[in-house]
């Protein structure tokens, strides 16, 4: 039985993080605390209410404690900690990309543009959007209505006539002088504006300005003015919040069904829902509603942007998020528990969201198993088949081979577990070399202990690639799984499918209306689909490969200066070493070094 009185006398009233860790030396549970002493004292409680925590503490048999100097760097260590060991007692909320933004760029001319990842100094950022399709299309408003310029800055510094946005009137054509910076500037900060809420102001205005141009009987400016006017109307009519009185809040709400969770969130900014993202916690059996929810908001929001106001419909403690949460944003932020009138309708509407996502992931999940019984009857393959990976290779006549690596189980696809491999050494469209190759690299490591054991592997081909599988499988020291190739039938058309078995002389075809077909296909293609995206990557890369990448000396930071300032490697190939010279941080001696190399 493990002791904590010994570590409990020496633990600070400070706040902190504590670490719990079983006898094989694995981080079990992750917490933070304003009193480390208090908070971790709690635990040995003799009577814990909670059967979870019981059962977590007693596998406890070290903790491990960091003293911090406030509890929001508290939240902030935990939140790393937690993705750092995905402890098995913390409820984990998993989103594997940062959400999108607007950003209105810091350029004389600014660029308005779609964003995600780290938001740089000198620009202005919107956000975040539960989506990119939200983004994108504020974006085309944006054009449509304030008309500022998309193009990247290369591409802006070097154009000597407008491109085709301006012939459709999305952009006002700054690039080659169609307007001025200071009317430029008012469009932007009219954007602006839009952007944070304010269009009832951004409408004044254009009135003002339509009717000063009428007046001075400047008829076609006006009319400019007038339909700007009327896009904004329509977008108010379909998109603003009626009656809803915060400007930014997120609205948070919790449904539970058959032992699953779904938190859903409702984004509201500007006075508009840009629309809402659900989540499923994992790690969340025999949780409270209350424990999940404040899981949520201490991982969602450490990584990002604060609005005022959160509006959650289940009574949690908030006053000590509350003050974590405005020391991080540097400005108040409330948690609104009890929400009254217009936010109790909004509430009730992510209520109804999360319970349409649980029903609706509970319908997938029984429909992805009724595929697999019908796999496994239709293969005669064992119950007891749960995991599935499937490999195919994409290249363009040998150029820039990948493989691809998806994985099946639980009953979804698991898009965290996929891998891809850049196949190199081999000859150029040598299929069976590079399905070698791909299978090698992941069942050594396999075999040695470094991943799950597959159930089932199926092989984008036929018998040719499939013979090269049970070689290699022979090879890394797995040679009980099982293998299949699918050769795709006449003509490629779906639904004429043939599996190739190592042990059958014969293929095996199932009907079209198959059900475990339809899974073998859902898997082949997502297969297909994952090579080919990482093949075009690749292919792009290496056909876009500047040679200035092969000096030795310059950077990313210097060849970008290099590239912007001649427009492009054709500008650089065709410049002289004083004219490189001329160029930030290009010293005398490094551009008779770059003319000699790129000639």
């Amino acid at each position: 039985m493990f002791d904590p009185k010994p570590i409990l006398k020496t633990l600070p009233n400070l706040p902190g993080v504590y670490r719990m860790i079983n006898a094989t030396d694995e981080v079990i549970y992750v917490g933070k605390a304003k009193d480390l002493k208090k908070r971790v004292s709690s635990y040995f409680n003799k009577n814990l209410p909670s059967p979870r925590t019981r059962m977590m503490v007693s596998h406890i048999v070290k903790i491990e404690t960091t003293v911090t100097r406030s509890e929001s760097e508290a939240l902030l260590l935990e939140n790393n900690l937690i993705k750092s060991f995905m402890p098995r007692y913390n409820v984990l909320f998993r989103d594997d990309k940062s959400y999108p933004y607007i950003v209105l760029s810091g350029d004389d001319f600014p660029r308005i543009a779609f964003h995600r990842g780290t938001q740089r100094k000198g620009s202005t950022y919107f956000g975040p959007f539960p989506n990119t399709n939200s983004v994108r299309e504020s974006i085309q408003l944006l054009q449509k209505v304030f008309r500022l310029r998309t193009c990247e800055n290369t591409v802006f510094a070097n154009r000597s006539r407008p491109c085709l946005l301006y012939q459709i009137e999305r952009c006002t054509g700054p690039c080659v002088g169609h307007i001025s910076e200071e009317n430029y500037r008012h469009d932007v900060n009219q954007a602006t504006l839009f952007l944070q809420g304010k269009e009832q102001q951004v409408m004044e205005e254009l009135e003002e300005q339509m009717m000063t141009s009428a007046q001075d009987q400047n008829y076609e400016l006006a009319a400019v003015y007038r339909d700007r006017m009327q896009s904004l109307r329509q977008v108010q009519a379909k998109q603003f919040v009626s009656d809803f009185s915060l400007s930014d809040a997120d609205v948070i709400a919790c449904a539970e069904a058959q032992g699953q969770h779904c938190v859903n969130l409702v984004m509201i900014r500007g006075g508009r829902q840009l629309g809402d993202k659900s989540f499923f916690p994992k790690n969340a059996d025999g949780c409270e509603v209350e424990a999940l929810l404040e899981a949520f908001l201490e991982q969602y929001y450490v990584a990002q942007n604060l609005p005022p106001v959160i509006i959650v419909g289940v009574p949690i403690e908030t006053t000590a998020l509350e003050e974590v949460f405005t020391e991080l944003a540097g400005r108040k932020v409330r948690i609104n528990t009890n929400p009254i009138s217009d936010k109790r309708v909004w509430l009730k509407m992510a209520q109804t969201n999360a319970e349409l996502a649980l029903q609706q992931r509970a319908s997938q999940q029984a429909n992805q198993q009724a595929r697999l019984l019908a796999l496994r009857e239709a293969l005669d393959l064992s119950d007891s088949t749960e995991r599935i990976e499937c490999f195919d290779i994409s290249h363009t006549m040998g150029e820039a081979t990948v493989a691809s690596c998806v994985v099946f189980d639980k009953g979804a696809m698991q898009n965290s577990e996929y891998r891809r491999y850049n196949i190199t050494g081999i000859t150029p469209g040598d299929d069976y070399a590079a399905m070698r190759d791909a299978l090698t690299r992941r069942y050594k490591k396999i075999a040695a202990g470094e991943g799950k054991v597959p159930d089932l592997i199926f092989i984008d081909g036929g018998k040719g690639q499939l013979g090269v599988a049970v070689e290699v499988m022979r090879e890394v020291g797995l040679p009980d799984i099982l293998l299949v190739g699918i050769a795709k039938g006449e003509e490629r058309r779906p639904g004429l499918e043939q599996m190739f078995f190592a042990d059958r002389e014969t293929p095996v075809g199932l009907k079209k209306d198959n059900p475990g077909l339809h899974l073998l296909q859902q898997i082949r293609d997502e297969a297909h689909r994952f090579a080919i995206t990482g093949h075009r990557a690749r292919r792009g890369k290496a056909r876009m490969h500047s040679s200035l990448q092969d000096i030795a000396g310059i950077g990313v930071k210097r060849r970008q200066k290099i590239l912007t300032h001649f427009g492009g490697l054709d500008g650089v190939k065709n410049a002289s070493v004083d004219e490189l010279a001329q160029v930030e941080g290009v010293s005398q001696m490094l551009a008779e070094k770059i003319y000699q190399e790129l000639h």
